[in-house]
């Protein structure tokens, strides 16, 4: 078999040369349609990634938001719990009677007749 060379004349009418225009003009707008296309995806990625850096940025803030929260509850916790303390304090205070035996025991006040013996600390031998 013998490979045979055709060629073919290209045949240069009106309609061929509108032809080749338009082929022209597709293939431009098919260039231009792919650099559109990239630029967009170009676009939406940025925006995607600056949301997500934004989300994550802002759930950092939440959770140390949330510890500082956490921590002001527990110091809010324990102040309340000082001054229910200091509430009872204060009424005890108001009472004579334990005044009298917070004075008797603390500074060793006596009733008339009363003697108080002081024990050494140090030397006990029992």
């Amino acid at each position: 078999m013998r490979q045979e060379k055709k060629t073919v004349t290209k045949l240069n009418s009106n309609y061929m040369q509108q032809y080749e225009v338009y082929q022209e003009r597709q293939k431009r707008r098919k260039k231009h349609l792919k650099g559109r296309l990239i630029l967009l995806a170009i676009v939406v990625l940025f925006i995607a990634g600056s949301m997500t850096t934004y989300h994550i940025k802002q759930q950092k803030m939440r959770e140390a938001k949330v510890e500082k929260y956490e921590q002001l509850e527990e110091q809010m916790t324990a102040l309340k719990k000082e001054e229910k303390d200091l509430k009872e304090e204060i009424q005890l205070l108001n009472d004579d009677d334990y005044l009298l035996d917070l004075a008797r025991t603390n500074y060793f006040f006596s009733k008339k007749g009363e003697i108080i013996f002081k024990p050494d600390k140090e030397d006990s031998s029992y």
